[in-house]
């Protein structure tokens, strides 16, 4: 069974659990008042979709530290897919994203539950806002009750409050730079708070410390951690230019409109000449660019340099995760996991 074969098992199992999970929280939020229906389809929409590599890298975590395959630890790493889903209803809501995964987000979705025209827009956002908090607070109790000894999950809880932190901040910092001059290096600092963090070291973290590992292997899973993460959330950012929308799930007109701070944009911007910095000054957070603007965002990209200055980001993190992968003393079956979903995160997909 190659690595990819042995993923997608893992994610199966990890599909489950989730949707057990989901659906019995959905029905009890509905069990109070029916009207209640709306919000708890929205569970489920968020829920359904994901690679599920957040909770493959906690599992691998674990396995890493020489621990036994373990329902309740999938149990366990699934409630981290319960924060990623609340990020992406958070993060589209911040955003104000219309489409992901080809359906309405959550805050465009329920406005169908209101008549009155002046209530649609900011009571819907409203009720998406609650969609992921709630979706937090399922995680921890998801977690809470994966079934693993108590003493266990003890060891692992603190770091819950640190991807917390640590994931607000990355939002914050995003949003402050929105709009600011370009920098390069500030934008690396929001990926890494924003995504990189709670995607690949933090996973890897809660795992380990489920697993009593001792603070060398927490040590190598950040060193092989942190560039993953970072190298993860640079292809994404390229897949939001020039990807697939049916693949990707968003609009690549979404991040435009948006201005947000990537370091594609970044790079693209400082080495641009004066007339396509002006261009792009023009139709970077100045409402949905066209087909042709989006167009012409990617021609100026590849012209300054900017896709290949990524691309050349994305490998060298690529290498040092895979070099400290080597040296790391973990189990020979999860540095065989995790050199595949290191190049299956960060592979091309444009």
């Amino acid at each position: 069974m190659t690595e990819l074969d042995e993923h997608a098992v893992l994610k199966s199992r990890i599909d489950q659990v989730l949707d057990e999970f989901v659906t019995a929280e959905a029905q009890a939020l509905e069990d109070i008042d029916t009207s209640l229906a709306p919000v708890a389809d929205q569970l489920r929409v968020a829920t359904e979709h994901g690679k599920r590599f957040r909770a493959a890298f906690c599992y691998w975590g674990w396995r890493g530290a020489g621990q036994p395959d373990s329902e309740a630890l999938v149990r366990a790493a699934g409630a981290i897919e319960l924060v990623h889903a609340a990020a992406v209803v958070h993060d589209d809501l911040i955003d104000r994203s219309r489409t992901r995964h080809g359906r309405p987000t959550a805050h465009i979705a329920l406005r169908d539950v209101f008549t009155r025209p002046a209530r649609r827009k900011p009571s819907a956002r409203a009720l998406a806002l609650l969609t992921g908090n709630l979706l937090i607070s399922m995680a921890g109790q998801l977690f809470t009750t994966c079934g693993l000894p108590s003493a266990y999950l003890s060891r692992a809880r603190p770091v819950w409050g640190v991807l917390a932190r640590e994931l607000v901040a990355g939002e914050c910092l995003e949003i402050l730079r929105t709009g600011a001059e370009p920098d390069p290096e500030a934008s690396v600092k929001v990926i890494r708070y924003k995504t990189a963090k709670y995607t690949v070291e933090h996973p890897l973290h809660i795992g380990a410390l489920l697993a009593g590992a001792p603070p060398g292997l927490l040590e190598a899973y950040s060193s092989y951690g942190l560039p993953l993460g970072e190298a993860f959330q640079l292809r994404d950012d390229l897949m939001g230019l020039f990807g697939d929308p049916a693949r990707t799930g968003k609009n690549p007109a979404d991040d435009l409109a948006g201005n947000r701070p990537t370091a594609l944009m970044a790079h693209a911007m400082q080495s641009a000449a004066p007339g396509e910095r002006r261009e792009l000054h023009h139709l970077l957070g100045h409402g949905k660019p066209s087909e042709q603007q989006v167009e012409r965002v990617r021609a100026i990209a590849h012209r300054t340099g900017a896709v290949a200055r990524v691309e050349d980001m994305i490998a060298a993190r690529l290498r040092e995760a895979h070099e400290v992968l080597a040296d790391a003393d973990l189990t020979a079956e999860a540095r065989r996991a995790l050199s595949g979903l290191a190049t299956f995160a960060t592979a091309r997909r444009h």
